[in-house]
């Protein structure tokens, strides 16, 4: 437990830097830099339960999805979508040269395609969502819009990390010692019900305190939806990556934090709750643009 505190505390000043006022070069090595670890430990995972996987090619194919997101914050109406498929028909392609045996093909080249939505992609929603193009007061609030010491963007990151922080913070805090009914145990026999009831609670009342000291969007209702939205999607995501370890018979993904196990125990419920935000703000802006 005290290295599972020292690690988050060493942990969240530089990630809220980096949210909030990293500059835009600093911000895309993060994500990328997390998506290399959180891909090697996939990659290890897919290994471990006996699959055949082109690393490289799927950190190169991640890599250039996370560059395609940067696009649409300098030009109109960037080829994102082209982008996405080409790398799938590359993958492919390298994908046939490096097949020892043509019956793992299609698997290795799905897995590998899978890591890169699952890991590339998602995290990619971070740069999207950061770089974002907020018309008027859309997703500000009236203190923090009116200062500039933080963009529409970064304060929906911010809102982000906090719910899913504190939701699996208090999932621990509750589910370890006080859980009793499971949740799902072919999945994660350790889950419990009050566990994942108590992540829930916790991110509500987070995005309460967050929407009323810091945002103050004047809109309560929409902002806890967003947010039980938010929760849910983590707790998703987190019993994705639980599977995973448990098809491989691992208890942790890897060993790189401290008291946290590996990189990817550490943001499977990020993986699952950024494209969540990011098609929530999408959804919103589209319905701001037919109406405007």
């Amino acid at each position: 437990m005290l290295k599972r505190t020292l690690t988050a505390f060493l942990l969240i000043p530089p990630v809220i830097y980096l949210i909030g006022w990293s500059p835009e070069w600093l911000f895309l090595l993060a994500v990328a830099a997390a998506v290399v670890l959180a891909l090697r430990e996939y990659f290890a995972l897919c290994t471990a339960m006996g699959y055949q996987v082109y690393p490289w090619v799927g950190y190169l194919g991640s890599l250039a999805i996370c560059c395609a997101q940067l696009l649409p914050a300098h030009e109109k109406n960037a080829p994102a979508i082209p982008w996405a498929a080409a790398v799938v028909l590359i993958i492919s392609t390298l994908a046939l040269r490096r097949s020892t045996d043509l019956k793992d093909y299609l698997v290795a080249v799905s897995l590998t395609l899978l890591g890169i939505v699952y890991i590339g992609f998602t995290l990619s929603c971070l740069i999207s969502i950061r770089f974002q193009s907020y018309p008027g007061r859309v997703m500000t609030g009236e203190n923090v819009a009116e200062s500039h010491l933080i963009s529409p963007g970064s304060i929906c990151l911010l809102f982000l990390f906090i719910v899913i922080w504190v939701g699996d913070t208090c999932a621990y805090l509750v589910g370890r010692p006080l859980g009793r009914i499971p949740f799902f145990t072919r999945i994660s026999p350790h889950k419990t019900w009050e566990g994942a009831l108590a992540g829930l609670v916790g991110s509500l009342l987070a995005a309460w305190a967050f929407d009323h000291w810091f945002w103050k969007t004047g809109h309560t209702i929409p902002t806890l939806l967003l947010a039980a939205w938010l929760a849910i999607a983590g707790q998703v995501g987190d019993l994705v990556e639980s599977a995973m370890k448990r098809a491989a018979n691992l208890k942790d993904s890897g060993t790189i934090l401290p008291g946290h196990g590996g990189f990817l125990d550490r943001i499977d419920s990020l993986l699952f709750a950024a494209p969540a935000l990011w098609l929530a703000i999408t959804a919103l802006l589209n319905l701001i643009g037919d109406f405007s």
